[in-house]
C-alpha cells in the first residue's frame, strides 16, 4: 500500500508543478488534494486523536494534512463559482434525432 501511496502523491506534485503554468485549468486538482485531506483527517486521524492511538507515522501524515490548509485561502473562489456551478456543463450523451 505504501507503493501506490507513494505514486498517488508523486503523481499529484508532479500535477501541481503543471499547475503553477495553468493555475485555473488545475483546480479540479487542488479540490481533490483539498477532499482527500479533509476526509483523511476527519475521518481517520480524528478517531485516532480522540482514542489516543496517534503514532510518530500518523503524526507525521497529520502534519502533512494540515499544510493543507492553505488551498481553501488559495482558491479563487469567485470563479469557481461562475465556472463549476454556475455555468452549464458539457452534454456527455448523445440524444437521439
Amino acid at each position: 500500500m505504501d507503493g501506490v501511496v507513494s505514486s498517488v502523491l508523486g503523481t499529484v506534485a508532479a500535477l501541481a508543478i503543471v499547475g503553477l503554468r495553468y493555475p485555473l485549468k488545475m483546480l479540479p486538482l487542488l479540490f481533490f488534494e483539498l477532499i482527500w485531506k479533509t476526509t483523511w483527517l476527519l475521518a481517520f486521524a480524528l478517531p485516532l486523536h480522540l482514542a489516543g492511538m496517534v503514532d510518530a507515522d500518523t503524526k507525521q501524515t497529520i502534519v502533512a494534512c494540515l499544510m493543507g490548509i492553505i488551498f481553501p485561502i488559495a482558491i479563487p473562489w469567485p470563479y469557481v463559482y461562475r465556472k463549476y456551478i454556475k455555468e452549464s456543463g458539457d452534454r456527455w450523451w448523445r440524444t437521439a434525432n
